[in-house]
């Protein structure tokens, strides 16, 4: 096995047997925003087999304080390509799927089933809701998260566990959510977030060590704080029934 994998494999929880693992993985990381970025870094330098890469935006100037897996001269670019670049420049062992297109009710399944594991990077609260009810499903495993202003939340899902509608039943209405556009998002604040996520991945691939799984994890960046939620299969839930 390549010098590349050298640190992963002395890890005395991942070892050859879990880095083989994850060289017959795969990942589909939904957004290549602030949260994807530093998750799809670090999934391609694991070593993954595969990772798609769902996104039907186009870089913009507003991206770019955040979003590290995307250059200046990307504006304009579809971010699944652009992501594409970056990734393959670090690890052109690692075959990438895109999928330049939103995640909707129609396709949602067929794109999900394709995958071990799956990332919820988006900021929009239907698409998570969407991604929760679909990997219930399916029975997929994924990581939910969320970054705003200096600080975000993460929490993973595992077939048979609490999932997000436990956590939280129903989509927020507009008028109860903020956006980066009002509230702003610092960069390594989105960075702490994702790459969580990819180390919830890396872990449930491997089967290493606890996950977040019926836990929310939540980062105060202003005040350096982690606080821990534990969330509970709630009776009649939506998408798993409780």
């Amino acid at each position: 096995m390549e010098l590349r994998y050298d640190r992963n494999i002395r890890i005395k929880e991942i070892g050859e047997e879990g880095q083989n693992k994850l060289m017959y993985s795969s990942v589909l990381v939904i957004g290549a925003g602030g949260l994807g970025s530093p998750c799809l870094y670090y999934l391609a330098s694991a070593g993954l087999e595969r990772i798609g890469i769902a996104d039907g935006d186009k870089v913009e100037a507003t991206n770019l304080n955040r979003q590290i897996i995307h250059f200046s001269n990307d504006m304009g670019k579809n971010k699944t390509e652009s992501a594409r670049e970056k990734v393959l420049a670090l690890n052109p062992d690692v075959n990438i799927i895109c999928h330049a297109k939103m995640i909707t009710e129609e396709n949602a399944e067929a794109l999900i089933s394709c995958y071990d594991f799956i990332i919820d990077a988006v900021d929009n609260f239907a698409v998570k809701y969407l991604i929760n009810d679909t990997c219930v499903k399916l029975k997929k495993p994924f990581c939910h998260g969320g970054a705003l202003a200096w600080g975000g939340q993460v929490m993973t899902y595992v077939p048979g566990g609490p999932c997000l509608r436990c956590f939280m039943p129903d989509v927020p209405k507009d008028n109860e959510i903020t956006t980066s556009k009002e509230e702003g998002i610092l960069g390594a604040a989105a960075g702490n977030i994702g790459t969580l996520q990819a180390m919830e991945a890396i872990k449930y691939l491997t089967g290493s060590g606890n996950l977040l799984a019926g836990r929310m994890l939540f980062f105060d960046g202003l005040k350096t704080e982690y606080r821990m939620l534990k969330v509970s299969k709630k009776s009649g839930c939506l998408a798993c029934g409780g």
